[in-house]
């Protein structure tokens, strides 16, 4: 949920947070705050409810004095409200360590008792405060920083990432990490700490996966990275691919306009390098072997928002290539169901950040059952991949938009290669089969493209509709998880009802909500699938004839439907299974301008985060 930046070098602390606080505010903008550790033995600190331009107000009223080391934390409300008291970082009562915080502290009840019998004051209602304590307490018995945090972390339960400075060693900064996302920047005399990569990227690309229940310790003159126990333990050191360019505007008033655009290149890069020399197909980290494949007679797909809509589709392309049975399950549900699996069993795990909890605890559940688990991710080094046995990475570059765009159409592409790859294994489609579909892939970029060229269609459509309060959208087939995802990108962003729906399903009750002049998005099958053309010509007469507003999105050259359509919405002609990838561009379009113009904050929609890091 939240931001994090820790720093240590000989830059101005303020300036390392403040750069990547503003390139992780799309993790949480309730409130923003930083600490830095003094010259005098002090630690120097700002903190402010609401976006960050209300905490460079404060800075600006209320100047730091000058520091090398420090942390930083930009805020999405868990424990206690999002005003000034619970802003981050929190203090220990004598105002030595400061702590910043990701995630949920599950037994701070107790541990807020055991402080507060002790005869400590504190004065916030979240859960990040008892640990400052508790490790001042540490401190103050003898240990040092590290060995503090260690120790209170063995205490901890549920999922957390804590980042501490203590004015004291003011050439340190010491975090712990479960279940929650933490990585390390290496520098040359300076160290760094974020949430993601985006906190550093414009310092290093240069990074180091930190694994489940460790503790990392920077200073200017290197990293040590422990177990809870204090016994070092083993990292990774990767290269970051993207530069500090890939996470700025670009000249783009929203991050979401500049992602749709990016998305014939996100699809694109997504598909790079998956032949082998001899023809074949791989993929990313593959570390399941064939004849493990083999035995896979069940999918399931698991994810949560748009990447279970992406497995949605997913589940229309795995069957019909693989003939392997494939579910799709949100994360959130799946282990509290029992469900039945096995060693036979693929679990798929879809997530852009990496780090969502639902799905992070559904795999661990699905291991705990033998199943095999494949993620597909954006985000190199991120948990889930690095619990996974396989991964498929989307290479989409990084995603700051709150509501997803282009991580969405990487992953849909992602799952396309998964089940593809399955029927190469499987045998269930030959060579020549699986190189003609992915010809077909390849040629989707530039048909993205044109969407993304006439889109002033959709932008006056926007306009046209500013005044509406309610939108269905419908599909058939693959169009259904385009009409789920259309719906939830408006009211993601506009917060209006939308509601997506399976065309075949409007007599069985959702018809009730059309009335005159209700907007209804339809997203036609290609004529390839003639039996469902006709049922969804049916589904549009139906629907206006009780007097809805239909906003038709047909291929070209199909103009059955135009004599029912007040709005036709041409896509580019490609196979049944593809048209998720083209279809769902003009409905990113229409909910972005159609936010726009109520005035919204594309990137940041109220109450939201970009990765949901607790249950």
């Amino acid at each position: 949920m939240c931001g994090i930046v820790g720093y240590v070098g000989q830059r101005s602390a303020l300036d390392v947070i403040m750069g990547g606080l503003r390139r992780l505010e799309y993790r949480g903008y309730d409130s923003g705050g930083v600490a830095l550790a003094a010259a005098d033995g002090t630690i120097e600190w700002a903190k402010k409810a609401g976006k960050l331009t209300n905490l460079d107000g404060e800075l600006a009223a209320h100047p730091l004095a000058p520091s090398t080391t420090g942390i930083g934390h930009t805020r999405w409300a868990t424990h206690g409200a999002p005003n000034d008291a619970n802003a981050h970082p929190h203090l220990d009562a004598a105002g030595h360590i400061a702590v910043v915080h990701n995630g949920i502290i599950e037994n701070f009840a107790e541990l807020r008792a055991e402080l507060e019998a002790d005869g400590v004051e504190l004065t916030s209602e979240t859960d990040t405060e008892v640990a400052a304590h508790l490790v001042a307490r540490e401190v103050e018995n003898g240990v040092d920083l590290p060995e503090a945090v260690r120790r209170v972390s063995r205490r901890l339960e549920g999922a957390f990432t804590l980042v501490f400075c203590d004015a004291r060693t003011p050439d340190v900064v010491v975090g712990s990490r479960r279940n929650s996302p933490l990585v390390v920047g290496l520098g040359d005399g300076e160290n760094f700490l974020g949430s993601d990569v985006a906190a550093f990227i414009e310092y290093t690309r240069e990074a180091v996966e930190l694994g489940q229940d460790q503790v990392v310790t920077i200073t200017r003159e290197g990293v040590d990275v422990t177990d809870f126990d204090g016994n070092p333990a083993e990292t990774t050191q990767y290269h970051v691919d993207w530069d500090v360019s890939a996470a700025e505007k670009g000249g783009y008033p929203w991050f979401m306009l500049k992602e749709i655009d990016e998305q014939p290149h996100a699809v694109a890069d997504t598909l790079l390098g998956r032949k082998t020399p001899g023809g074949a197909l791989q993929l990313d980290e593959m570390r399941l072997s064939d004849d493990e494949l083999r035995e896979v007679d069940k999918i399931i797909v698991i994810a949560c928002g748009t990447a279970m809509y992406a497995g949605l589709v997913a589940k229309y392309a795995i069957e019909h290539w693989t003939r392997i049975p494939c579910e799709v399950e949100l994360a959130s549900e799946f282990r509290y169901r029992d469900p039945i699996i096995d060693r036979s069993t693929l679990v798929v795990a879809i997530s852009q950040s990496g780090e969502t909890m639902d799905t992070l605890m559904a795999i661990r559940y699905a291991r705990q059952q033998r199943a095999r688990v494949l993620s597909i991710c954006n985000t190199n080094g991120s948990t889930i991949p690095r619990e996974s046995d396989a991964v498929i990475y989307t290479h989409a570059g990084p995603e700051v938009a709150v509501a997803s765009t282009k991580g969405f159409l990487s992953q849909v592409v992602a799952c396309y290669l998964l089940g593809l790859y399955m029927a190469q294994v499987k045998g269930t489609k030959f060579g020549d089969e699986i190189d003609q579909i992915l010809d077909e892939i390849d040629q989707v970029p530039a048909k993205i493209q044109r969407m993304l060229d006439t889109g002033e269609q959709v932008r006056k459509l926007a306009a046209d509709l500013v005044e509406a309060r309610s939108f269905l959208f419908l599909g058939r087939h693959v169009g259904y998880p385009v009409a789920l995802e259309g719906a939830l990108k408006l009211k993601e962003l506009a917060y209006v009802h939308a509601e997506g729906f399976a065309a075949g399903e409007l007599k069985h009750g959702p018809i009730a909500l059309v009335e005159q002049g209700l907007p209804v998005f339809v997203v036609v099958p290609p004529r390839g699938r003639d039996q469902l053309q006709e049922k969804i010509v049916s589904n549009i007469q139906e629907i206006r004839a009780r007097g809805a507003r239909t906003i038709v999105l047909v291929e070209d050259g199909d103009d059955d439907v135009v004599p029912y359509a007040d709005e036709v919405i041409r896509l580019p002609q490609v196979p049944t299974l593809l048209q998720p990838l083209v279809a769902t561009v003009p409905l990113q379009i229409f909910a972005c301008e159609f936010a726009e113009l109520l005035g919204h904050d594309i990137d940041q929609p109220r109450n939201l985060a970009k990765s949901v890091t607790v249950e």
